[in-house]
């Protein structure tokens, strides 16, 4: 049986050294986020980044951090108000 899967919204975006960007997807509540790391090569070449994502409730890490929790639930209500789940951004 497989885990059940949370819908989380993309909440922020890091371009760092050696072309690797960090993507960071949050529950609405801000509660939790899942973490991926993708080239830029695979952004341009790959799959697009979307503006939501199901996230297996097993890979979720909490966010102990009250003010990134705020600053995640903020971002999410602006990203969902401005795009659609499978909106590419």
């Amino acid at each position: 049986m497989s885990d059940p899967t949370v819908r989380c919204w993309l909440v922020e975006r890091d371009f760092g050294a050696r072309n690797i960007v960090t993507l960071v997807y949050a529950t609405p509540d801000g509660s939790q986020y899942h973490r991926r790391e993708r080239s830029s090569t695979a952004l341009r070449t790959g799959s697009a980044v979307t503006a939501a994502t199901d996230v297996p409730e097993s890979d979720l890490e909490s966010v102990d951090d009250a003010e990134t929790r705020d600053r995640y639930a903020t971002e999410v209500d602006r990203v969902r108000e401005q795009y659609e789940p499978d909106d590419s951004i």
